[in-house]
């Protein structure tokens, strides 16, 4: 071991080929190969046979990637957050769109309904309501057309208080009715069956000239005077509704107490009774929404009570009789005696 380990002096001279390990190697036949194979010694025997290496395994076949069929649908090379924001505004714009269209059209219909109505420059439309035969004495009083006065935001609920009036003139005509039916059964009732008639017949035109006109007026031309005058009438109405509605004997009102007492008497005029009683009552909470409604409506225009001020002295002062009468107070008062 120690022959290994030390090393050998400078001048010694070894032959590394006189290891045993090398000679063995070397004599043995066994480990006969071709880097071993000298052609020009002549050895006793054949020369050893050629070991071929094993051949290297073949490469394996490339895999060719599937093939991509092209999408038919568009691709958005932009951002992702882009085409929402373009989509929103493309949306809002036909919106907007839209809505100035409808406008237009609105606003020609009106104008050629009113060159239609018209009669020539400076001349009024012809009245159209009540709808009356042309054979009647009486013509009609008022000029009223929804769709050509009201603008499109406030046409609705001018509808419904027109279809509210109508519903109240035929509660009044269907009082008339029950308290005729109940006149009939007991005699000492006659006081309220006349009643009813005079409410029929002047609650009927009074509540439409008094709080149905000024809320047709004050949509159609945003009057805050005519706002504040119906407010002040149709408060007035509800409490008339809620009396209505109570039915105090002898009042000309067919409400609960009169139906419920005449129950007791006849079950088919009771009957009829308790639904005008219903109709009185359903008019009332009518009432009530209708006038919290317009109040809503009211706040959204431009009217205030300075507007309404304005306005009430500008139609006193633009009124013919107030001036005449205006000016012979001055004119009398300045020829006075000192």
């Amino acid at each position: 071991m120690s022959q290994y380990t030390s090393f050998p002096e400078p001048m010694e001279d070894q032959n590394p080929f006189q290891d045993p390990a090398v000679a063995q190697h070397s004599s043995s036949t066994g480990y006969a190969t071709l880097d071993l194979y000298n052609p020009f010694d002549k050895p006793a025997g054949p020369p050893p046979p050629y070991e071929a290496a094993s051949p290297p395994p073949p490469p394996a076949p490339a895999q060719t990637p599937p093939s991509r069929t092209t999408p038919t649908e568009t691709r958005n090379y932009g951002s992702y957050n882009s085409q929402p924001v373009v989509n929103a505004a493309t949306s809002e714009l036909q919106r907007r769109q839209e809505e100035l269209e409808k406008k237009a059209q609105d606003l020609e219909r009106r104008e050629r309904e009113l060159q239609s109505h018209s009669l020539g420059p400076g001349a009024t439309r012809q009245h159209n309501w009540p709808p009356l035969p042309s054979f009647c004495p009486v013509g009609p009083c008022f000029y009223q057309d929804i769709n050509v006065e009201i603008s499109q935001r406030f046409q609705r609920i001018v509808s419904i208080m027109y279809y509210f009036w109508l519903f109240c003139a035929f509660t009044l005509c269907f009082n008339l009715i029950s308290s005729l039916a109940y006149f009939c059964t007991d005699t000492s009732t006659g006081s309220g069956f006349g009643l009813s008639i005079l409410w029929a017949l002047l609650f009927t035109p009074c509540s439409f000239v008094c709080w149905y006109r000024p809320v047709y007026k004050a949509f159609r031309s945003d009057s805050s005077f005519n706002f504040f005058f119906f407010f002040f009438i149709f408060f007035a109405q509800v409490g008339v509704f809620i009396i209505m509605t109570i039915g105090i004997p002898n009042s000309g009102f067919s409400g609960w107490i009169v139906s419920l007492a005449a129950l007791s008497r006849s079950k088919a005029v009771g009957v009829i009774m308790i639904i005008n009683a219903i109709c009185f009552s359903a008019q009332t909470a009518m009432g009530i929404v209708l006038l919290k409604k317009v109040h809503s409506m009211y706040r959204q225009t431009e009217a205030s009570f300075q507007k309404a001020q304005a306005e009430f002295a500008t139609g006193v002062m633009s009124n013919q009789a107030v001036r005449q009468a205006a000016a012979s107070a001055a004119q009398g008062a300045f020829t006075a005696p000192q």
